[in-house]
């Protein structure tokens, strides 16, 4: 699922406490449904067992979507109600009242058990739901550390950011992004953890924060990259095992210089960044891409610096498989060229709202893998003073 708006503060965090998830309408109101059921049942029913008994199920009917207090008081009102129905001698053909009939007053107790019990589940139900409230607003407040938003705008730079989560429950996972306006410019960062859970957060979480120190100290983007790798294979060193190789993040880096109209990317085995401008749309790629981050020991070469032109209006668009690995109900990859051959006049933050609409539609709502887009646009002109 989608974490708040492009670069915005995640939707549904407070800043005291997390907030337990209303039930849908009708679950509300089932319990009413049941009664209003049994009502027009009843007088058409002629048995010697009149469906009234099925108010015994009643509690645990109200426990799908209510509290333990709600529950007490719909058992009350059930075994009254039965009362009632069992008082009444004109209900199933009766010629007298069963109120006290023995199966009645079976019914009375069953109903009162089936209500107990009820009461338990729904408190046990709400704890479950408080924890799982709980849970989701501390992983919504390690996003806003792990991938804060990114500034919106430096000098004629305007920049937004996406992120779309696989698991709904988890909120985070291992893609990444950063962007850093330092001395030599805006330096951005993209990446895809292999693997998932605790482990991929963790060492998004390392990269991450590597990457905000050396951004400011190393004098170019190979260098950078290069620095980055030394800190993957140190972390994947200290984690051990027998899989210390397979530990590795796929990224791309890129440089913007203030007032340069160039763009500088190193492609560490991740997907190509895209340009888009009116008229045209092509991906970055010089066909150099060196291996994803901690496995460039298999290199042994340096990093090559690509440069491209990134004039004013251009957008250049860094994203995670996940965009482009999503399917359709055929099985379809998502034509993410073809989209932005749509979208190219867009700016950065209707460009994301688009893609993140588009992909849920395409992929039904149920993305497969996680997913993380970046997109940066050099403005016409820069912004005044002051």
């Amino acid at each position: 699922m989608r974490h708040g708006r492009t670069g915005r503060t995640p939707e549904g965090v407070t800043a005291s406490r997390a907030r337990l998830t209303a039930p849908p309408a009708w679950m509300r109101w089932l319990p009413v449904l049941f009664v209003a059921g049994l009502l027009a049942l009843e007088p058409v029913t002629p048995v010697d067992w009149p469906v009234s008994f099925v108010l015994i199920a009643l509690p645990l009917v109200a426990a799908f979507a209510h509290g333990p207090l709600v529950v007490g008081g719909t058992t009350v009102f059930a075994i009254l109600f039965l009362g009632v129905l069992a008082g009444t001698p004109c209900c199933a053909g009766r010629s007298v009242g069963y109120l006290w009939d023995r199966h009645y007053v079976a019914a009375y107790v069953c109903t009162a058990l089936v209500g107990a019990l009820g009461a338990v589940l729904a408190a046990h139900r709400t704890r479950r739901e408080r924890t799982l409230a709980d849970v989701r607003f501390v992983a919504d407040i390690a996003q806003r550390v792990l991938l804060r938003p990114v500034p919106h705008r430096v000098g004629d730079l305007v920049m937004e950011s996406l992120y779309l989560s696989a698991a709904a429950e988890a909120r985070i996972g291992g893609d990444l992004y950063e962007a850093v306006p330092t001395a030599h410019g805006v330096r951005l960062i993209i990446g895809d953890v292999r693997g998932k859970g605790l482990l991929a957060v963790e060492t998004a979480a390392s990269l991450l924060g590597a990457f905000r120190e050396a951004a400011h100290d190393e004098p170019d983007l190979a260098a950078l990259a290069a620095r980055l790798e030394t800190s993957m294979t140190r972390r994947a060193r200290q984690l051990g095992g027998s899989e210390t190789e397979e530990r590795f993040v796929t990224a791309v880096f890129a440089e913007i210089p203030p007032g340069g109209g160039v763009v500088r990317v190193v492609n560490c085995g991740h997907p190509p960044p895209m340009l888009v401008r009116p008229g045209e749309v092509r991906e970055l790629d010089s066909g150099r891409s060196a291996p994803p981050l901690n496995l460039g020991v298999l290199l042994g070469e340096p990093y090559h610096v690509d440069t491209y032109p990134f004039g004013p209006g251009d957008l250049i668009l860094l994203y995670t498989d996940g965009v482009t690995e999503a399917r359709d109900a055929s099985g379809a990859f998502y034509p993410l060229m073809a989209r932005l051959r749509a979208w190219d006049t867009l700016p950065p933050h209707d460009l994301l709202e688009r893609l993140h609409q588009d992909l849920l539609e395409y992929a039904s709502d149920r993305p497969q893998d996680d997913t993380a887009a970046l997109a940066v646009c050099r403005t016409a002109t820069r912004p005044a003073a002051g």
